[in-house]
């Protein structure tokens, strides 16, 4: 008997924001969705607290992949032990997921940026496994020590210390 692979979708939590976070991210990145909103009733007011009618979650779909946002209250909060990659063919893609998600939020060392409701990010130069994974250590060495340096990553620098070239 073969068992079907589980769906896993990442459920993000928020206080109040799923619905504008959703609304956000699925502007961000093409070819994404919304689906559907459910909200709270009026079963379980006196754990959960939240208004009748207001949004409980958000389903939407990024690059294909099944998100859900949860309006969970302020028990919880995102953090770094939790984030998302991108990778990315060219500059331009490093520069328009860069600007777009770090906008109102918070630029971080080697790619790395927090959006504006606390989610952490990884925008990525897709060549940057090859590169560290290169049978030539000393390559994967210039390299490392040129992106480690960097907030968002600069393609060219970091191809150009790769091979060898001055920077």
């Amino acid at each position: 008997m073969q068992i079907a692979g589980p769906k896993i979708t990442a459920c993000l939590w928020f206080d109040t924001q799923a619905e504008e976070a959703a609304n956000f991210y699925v502007s961000v990145f093409k070819g994404s969705r919304l689906g559907k909103i459910s909200r709270y009733g009026k079963a379980g007011q006196d754990i959960h607290g939240k208004k009748e009618g207001s949004v409980m979650t958000v389903e939407f779909e990024l690059g294909g992949r099944p998100f859900v946002a949860l309006n969970g209250g302020p028990d919880f909060k995102l953090t770094e032990a939790v984030s998302f990659q991108i990778f990315c063919d060219t500059q331009d893609e490093i520069d328009f997921f860069w600007n777009a998600l770090s906008k109102g939020g918070q630029e971080g060392p080697c790619g790395w940026l927090k959006d504006k409701y606390g989610l952490s990010w990884q925008v990525v130069p897709s060549v940057i496994p090859k590169m560290m994974s290169d049978h030539d250590a000393k390559k994967s060495e210039r390299a490392m020590n040129a992106f480690l340096k960097m907030k968002k990553f600069d393609l060219e620098k970091i191809t150009r210390a790769y091979e060898g070239q001055s920077t």
